[in-house]
């Protein structure tokens, strides 16, 4: 089985996704800046994801699109499936029942069985959590990166390290002062 480009883009979009609050949304167009992905190819994407329920859009200026569930409850395997269908390595192990007519006399079927079970094992072990883990860090705090997740970071280093005090809190709320913070040489 060979995964297609989608499937491997479906991977990062679910990642992104994950790296926001619970509830939160995310625009494709800083997805698509975010991961250097086509935005259209991105659209494509992200319908069988919402149809089967894997994520969910929300419309209006805030509008975007965010997990339905928490990032531990979702498996590579779930999101792979979603885009590809059966993961099977062979045609005829692709449906619940092995309609080819030479199953019964087939040496190899139980290598292919096998390698699907190692397949699935593996795939279904993995979940979006870990996956979005291995995301690295947003390292600018500009509007095509998301200024959310980049403030984020800044606080949570302030809040770690003794190398630097917080800006007031008042100078946070105004963009420029965190984000020309960043810019210039901070923590990220």
């Amino acid at each position: 089985m060979k995964f297609s480009t989608k499937s491997r883009y479906a991977l990062r979009l679910m990642a992104e996704l994950a790296r926001y609050a619970p509830g939160s949304t995310v625009s494709l167009k800083e997805i698509s800046e975010r991961q250097q992905l086509s935005l259209k190819y991105l659209e494509q994407i992200v319908t069988p994801l919402a149809r089967v329920g894997l994520v969910k859009s929300e419309r209006g200026s805030q509008g975007g699109y965010r997990l339905t569930k928490a990032p531990a409850d979702y498996t590579a395997g779930e999101i792979l499936r979603a885009i590809e269908g059966s993961v099977a390595p062979i045609p005829c192990l692709g449906s619940e029942t092995n309609e080819c007519p030479m199953s019964d006399q087939c040496f190899t079927l139980p290598f292919w069985a096998g390698l699907d079970d190692v397949i699935n094992q593996y795939i279904d072990s993995v979940t979006l959590e870990q996956l979005a883990q291995s995301l690295p860090a947003v390292k600018e705090g500009c509007g095509c990166c998301g200024t959310k997740v980049a403030r984020l970071l800044w606080e949570q280093e302030a809040a770690s390290s003794s190398l630097a005090t917080p800006i007031e809190e008042k100078a946070t709320m105004g963009h420029p002062s965190w984000l020309s913070f960043i810019h210039t040489g901070g923590f990220l």
